[in-house]
């Protein structure tokens, strides 16, 4: 399964961008309204649950300055990776694009494919106004 989230743009340089996703603590800000918990679990890791969903556990697994951070599932039964794609688009300007990536089982991926692609919209979305 493959989901991307809309290009965003932001009013800062990839570098900014780069830096503010870097930080994992930063992911609270980009979270949707229905988040039930947040931790961060690690210089690296954190993890959430959305009201209704299972508590999922992110870790840093790789990060090219400053165009592209990806996090990857840590532990858990789901199998999934969040890359984050940063493009320079002006002088302090960035379009950020975010892309879903894992590999489930038909039926698994009828029940999240909505809520994955409402989720990785919203943290796009969110994105313009927490880096600042």
């Amino acid at each position: 399964m493959n989901l991307q989230s809309p290009k965003v743009t932001v009013d800062k340089s990839p570098q900014e961008v780069f830096e503010f996703l870097s930080d994992v603590k930063n992911f609270e800000q980009l979270m949707p309204d229905n988040i039930s918990k947040f931790e961060v679990l690690g210089e690296d890791k954190f993890l959430f649950a959305l009201k209704g969903m299972p508590e999922i556990v992110l870790k840093k697994k790789e990060a090219v300055a400053p165009h592209k951070i990806v996090l990857g599932a840590a532990g858990g039964k789901l199998d999934f990776s969040l890359t984050g794609d940063i493009q320079e688009t002006g002088a302090e300007q960035s379009e950020v694009k975010l892309t879903f990536e894992g590999e489930f089982n038909a039926m698994m991926g009828m029940m999240i494919k909505g809520p994955i692609s409402k989720f990785i919209e919203t943290l796009a979305s969110n994105m313009p106004k927490a880096i600042n």
